[in-house]
């Protein structure tokens, strides 16, 4: 599915047409490492690969700016676990991994 996503600070999100949320991925940053701590898709939303949309984007946006990632959501933990490629771990993360791309 395709959705135009709200790409804020430690924050990217989508609105339905009345400006209710309807998805949403958050990572606070602290001390150069961004914590996936919380994805919500809506129930209309569920089984389309939206949070994974979401936590791949957050992972990229981290990236580009320089920071290490972590996982504390439950969905993204799994998420980085299902994607090998994308995760190396990392002691000095608070949970789950550093992230590194490959191409």
């Amino acid at each position: 599915m395709i959705m135009e996503f709200i790409e804020e600070k430690e924050r990217i999100y989508a609105t339905d047409a009345d400006g209710r949320v309807i998805a949403e991925v958050t990572f606070p940053t602290v001390d150069g490492v961004s914590t996936i701590d919380h994805t919500f898709v809506d129930n209309t939303l569920r089984g389309q690969g939206v949070a994974g949309n979401l936590v791949k984007l957050a992972a990229d946006n981290i990236l580009a700016d320089g920071n290490r990632i972590a996982a504390t959501c439950p969905y993204a933990v799994v998420w980085f676990q299902r994607h090998p490629e994308y995760c190396v771990v990392d002691n000095n993360a608070p949970m789950v991994c550093k992230i590194t791309q490959k191409r």
